[in-house]
């Protein structure tokens, strides 16, 4: 073999490394993100994400029937990312009420910094989400993170309501309506009293110690 057919051989091989590879999914996905973060949902494409992770244009097919399977992809790793930060934000807090506020805090700052997946995450685009299992898993960890704090919660205080699934989604619709109108109006945390967006979710999210739990 000459150095020519040498090197052509190795190009190739290359190529075939770079076209094959096992990570190839989760490259897409992260270019995929990349993509929706900088520039809007409305400009991802199955093509785009290849050319973004230096890939052919038909090899997001190996993985992705179309547009729709790859934000389910990257909805879901939207939820993975939130449970960490929630869980991270928790950690090692011994009381379920304070466990509760900083899961709100984690939920609004992962919402925050992520506006994108944020949406993708809860909003409309992905139209039939039990087509999507790993999607559909991956959310529930989240919200089983929430209810089984409020369930602590409930206990810790002896509430007089007990509705664990009510009080639940009570705590869930306020972070999640705070991070909604901070991520939609911009909210200057300053002007309401709090010196850091993180301080404001402290501050909203301590209604929840004394919210949660009361009698209808």
């Amino acid at each position: 073999m000459t150095k020519k057919e040498t090197k052509s051989a190795s190009s190739g091989k290359t190529a075939a490394k770079k076209y094959h590879h096992g990570d190839l999914k989760s490259a897409l996905v992260a270019a995929g993100t990349r993509i929706l973060e900088e520039e809007g949902v409305m400009a991802l494409s199955l093509r785009g994400a290849a050319r973004a992770a230096g890939v052919s244009q038909t090899a997001p097919y190996h993985h992705f029937a179309d547009k729709e399977a790859l934000l389910a992809a990257i909805a879901a790793t939207g939820f993975e990312d939130l449970s960490a930060e929630m869980a991270r934000r928790a950690e090692g807090i011994s009381t379920a009420t304070e466990r509760l506020r900083a899961l709100g805090v984690g939920y609004v700052m992962f919402a925050t910094e992520n506006p994108g997946r944020f949406r993708l995450m809860f909003g409309p685009l992905i139209g039939e989400k039990t087509d999507y299992p790993a999607l559909l898993e991956a959310a529930n960890v989240s919200y089983q993170m929430i209810h089984e704090t409020v369930a602590a919660y409930l206990e810790e205080r002896d509430a007089p309501n007990r509705n664990v699934d009510a009080n639940t989604m009570a705590a869930w619709s306020l972070v999640h309506g705070l991070a909604t109108l901070i991520n939609d109006g911009g909210f200057d945390a300053a002007g309401m009293g709090a010196a850091t967006l993180e301080e404001l979710t402290g501050l909203v999210t301590g209604f929840l110690r004394n919210g949660l739990g009361r009698e209808r």
